[in-house]
């Protein structure tokens, strides 16, 4: 593979060219490499093209992919912001947890404390981000391990959120106009869908546009060669962190905008969602590095493989199996990117 092949797969804009030079790889690195890099598109095509023919009035219309959309658009931003810590090279497992108890805070402000929706709202994020900065310094500042940092700290969450709630959900009865967050639309277009394009678009913004996110790409490449290049690595590390908690909290928000109460553990799930998500996405247009287009990608193949599943009446539990099974393959086909890369 050339030099320039290689840089156009790392950028992102894989032509024609890399696609011929990966199969022309040899042996088995050839089309490996190519898995590597186009296996989610490869699934996601495929399972489009599947359930489309298996149910080809209900599947492949318009008003199931915007469906499909507005489904997946809150995993879809906690799984965005996720990706950022995972670019760096951390892990945050408290995410899940910091969305339930986001939902379930926002909605005990609006009826029990008849907070303004605005203020509320932006209490609740703003924890979410607090959440996530505490996260960053435990990690960088004391040198705890990320997984371990961020499990304790979503364990804590977790006590903070039966604290507040005593284990019981709680129902929206004031502020009744904040479920049109979730529920409204703008010339057609569902709220969901439109506030997940702004999260998405503003997180590469973020990543690929800025100096920060310059540093947090360098971070994970190597923190101590980025720290041995005058990076306030550190400062970077917790800002990730700040940025996978706050899109956590928003998502909470909105789910409880969506459900109109908060539920205890309605958030809990999205751990496993976003991680599959990210690394799937590692495994779409690039060889094993997270990005926020493949986390998009990710998500989307997710969501086409659960609605796909319950659209030709297969059994909940296939949907489980779809997921663990999707989280698996999304490793192996992420380490076998970064082993490419490497080597």
């Amino acid at each position: 593979m050339t030099t320039g092949d290689r840089t156009g797969m790392v950028a992102g804009r894989p032509g024609m060219a890399a696609v011929l030079a990966a199969l022309r790889g040899g042996g088995a690195s050839g089309p490996m490499r190519l898995l590597s890099t186009y296996g989610t598109l490869l699934a996601l095509g495929l399972m489009i093209a599947v359930f489309a023919a298996l149910e080809p009035g209900t599947f492949a219309t318009y008003r199931n992919f915007r469906n499909i959309f507005n489904d997946m658009a809150i995993a879809a931003i906690i799984a965005a912001g996720l990706t950022v810590p995972l670019v760096g090279g951390d892990f945050d497992l408290s995410i899940g947890y910091v969305a339930s108890f986001s939902g379930l805070l926002v909605v005990g402000l609006l009826s029990d404390n008849q907070w303004p929706i605005p203020l509320a709202v932006a209490a609740v994020v703003g924890l979410g981000a607090l959440i996530g900065i505490v996260n960053g310094v435990i990690v960088s500042k004391i040198g705890v391990n990320a997984f371990i940092a961020t499990l304790g700290t979503g364990t804590v969450v977790v006590g903070l959120n039966y604290a507040y709630s005593g284990g019981i959900p709680l129902q929206l009865s004031h502020g009744l106009s904040f479920t049109d967050i979730a529920l409204g639309r703008i010339v057609g277009i569902p709220h969901l869908v439109l506030i997940m394009a702004a999260v998405l678009v503003l997180l590469w913004v973020v990543l690929n546009r800025t100096v920060q996110g310059q540093h947090i790409k360098a971070i994970g490449v190597s923190a101590e060669n980025a720290r041995r290049a005058g990076i306030a690595v550190d400062r970077c590390r917790i800002v990730a962190f700040a940025i996978a908690g706050t899109c956590a909290a928003l998502a909470g928000v909105l789910m409880a905008s969506n459900l109109g109460s908060g539920q205890v553990a309605a958030g809990d799930g999205f751990m496993l969602t976003s991680f599959s998500a990210a690394f799937l996405g590692s495994a779409a247009l690039r060889e094993g590095q997270f990005h926020i287009l493949g986390t998009f990608i990710g998500v989307l193949t997710v969501a086409v493989g659960n609605n796909g599943l319950a659209m030709i009446g297969a059994p909940i539990f296939t949907q489980y199996l779809f997921s663990g099974g999707l989280l698996v393959v999304a490793v192996a086909l992420g380490g076998i990117g970064r082993r490419y890369v490497r080597g």
